[in-house]
């Protein structure tokens, strides 16, 4: 199936889904009976999620080693991930104050008065210990690269893969042959996850039916104020970083990426995963013209240093939950807040509701009840397709500019 047809099919089933979902939330009343069927759905999501986790830790291992090794035998190494990690940290000063700028203007939790007995039981939630720099920095190495690759523990792999690569690039004739193996390696697991994405559409409508089921248009129009104003601010963000790759890429150039990776964007957004749109946002960005030694580096690289829609999202439900019950904030602690999301948004990617479970660690240190995220988890999913999105589309303009930066963006069509 051609990547046209496939994103036709993935629309099809946001839209079918979408249809389902407020339809049988509608005509069934039973809440048990929407459950079931809401649980039967989400099977098939999980299914197809499993799938992709299954190739992620293999795939990310074996083309970052091929690109490391490249790149480290060219000299260009250290390069590459310097102008990586710079758009990373723009990108995410960039997410963090548009968060901050959106809350303060609209102050949708001002007059909502809430106390911490408004929303209780929230302990599962909150058993996230709060972030150190120290933690941070124990964990970016495994104690074993096997636990890491059965955790999708995407940072401790690009880690170790670092290392592995230098190391191969260093043996000179003698891991020219371990390097080949490793590629083709890599193209059998693309292979592989070319025939799961193939289920795709179906697991898109699973996903977007079961939530509807079983909340309906409703409990958005509950939330709209705080929905709709994380939207706008994830569409600032967008705005941001559109910009920014159109200053590299050229405006063709935008437009054209834009349109290779519509589809992992779909995928990332339909199913709240970046992990499902990982393996074919590797391959339209090769298509597209990055070379793989960029691309394998860069897209792991950036799902641990690139969460921009998360910390958007993060700033701005601490600072909701802050209005709604009351607590003010000094410019101090502000800055301190959005310190602490820079810090603890780093190499959770894999972790279910990671954004959520970074602002419930945070809040302990402000007073703010952490109770309160209780009260943002019943649309977590709605405003989780955007972030999720907002992630997967961010680290694919840094790869597609990183390969501009270094003369080596292959398509003609792409350039400036």
């Amino acid at each position: 199936m051609t990547s046209s047809r496939l994103t036709l099919f993935v629309f099809l089933g946001l839209c079918l889904g979408t249809l389902v979902g407020l339809t049988g939330h509608a005509l069934v009343a039973d809440a048990a009976t929407l459950a079931g069927i809401g649980g039967g759905l989400d099977l098939i999501t999980a299914l197809f999620l499993r799938a992709i986790k299954m190739l992620i830790a293999p795939l990310v291992l074996t083309t970052l080693l091929g690109g490391i090794a490249r790149a480290a035998a060219s000299g260009s190494l250290g390069r590459i991930a310097l102008r990586a990690l710079a758009w990373f940290l723009c990108a995410s000063i960039a997410a963090l104050f548009i968060g901050l700028a959106v809350v303060e203007i609209f102050k949708p939790g001002v007059g909502m008065h809430l106390t911490a007995s408004a929303a209780t039981g929230a302990s599962a939630l909150t058993s996230m210990a709060p972030p150190t720099f120290s933690g941070f920095v124990e964990h970016l190495l495994p104690t074993s690269i096997l636990d890491a690759m059965a955790r999708n523990e995407v940072l401790q792999i690009v880690m170790f893969t670092l290392i592995a690569g230098i190391a191969l690039a260093r043996m000179g004739e003698a891991g020219e042959e371990l390097l080949r193996s490793t590629e083709a390696i890599s193209k059998l697991i693309l292979k592989m996850a070319s025939y799961v994405m193939l289920t795709a559409p179906i697991a898109v409508f699973s996903a977007l039916a079961s939530v509807l089921l079983k909340h309906g248009i409703g409990i958005v129009g509950t939330f709209a104020s705080y929905v709709s104003e994380i939207y706008l601010a994830l569409a600032l963000l967008w705005a941001v970083i559109l910009t920014a790759g159109t200053f590299v890429l050229g405006p063709q150039g935008q437009w054209k990426l834009m349109k290779a990776i519509r589809e992992p964007a779909l995928l990332a957004f339909a199913t709240t995963s970046s992990e499902s749109a990982y393996p074919v946002l590797l391959a339209q960005l090769e298509a597209f013209g990055v070379p793989n030694r960029i691309a394998s580096f860069v897209l792991p690289l950036g799902y641990s240093f690139n969460l921009v829609g998360s910390m958007c999202y993060g700033t701005f439900a601490a600072l909701f939950l802050a209005q709604a019950y009351d607590v003010s904030l000094t410019a101090v602690q502000i800055a301190q807040l959005l310190l602490l999301l820079l810090l603890a948004s780093k190499g959770i990617a894999n972790v279910p509701r990671a954004s959520l479970l970074v602002v419930a660690a945070i809040l302990p240190y402000f007073h703010i009840p952490e109770a309160g995220v209780l009260l943002i988890l019943a649309v977590d999913s709605f405003v989780d397709m955007g972030r999720t999105c907002t992630n997967t589309v961010a680290t694919a303009i840094a790869a597609a500019s990183v390969a501009k930066w270094e003369g080596m963006l292959r398509n003609p069509q792409a350039e400036a």
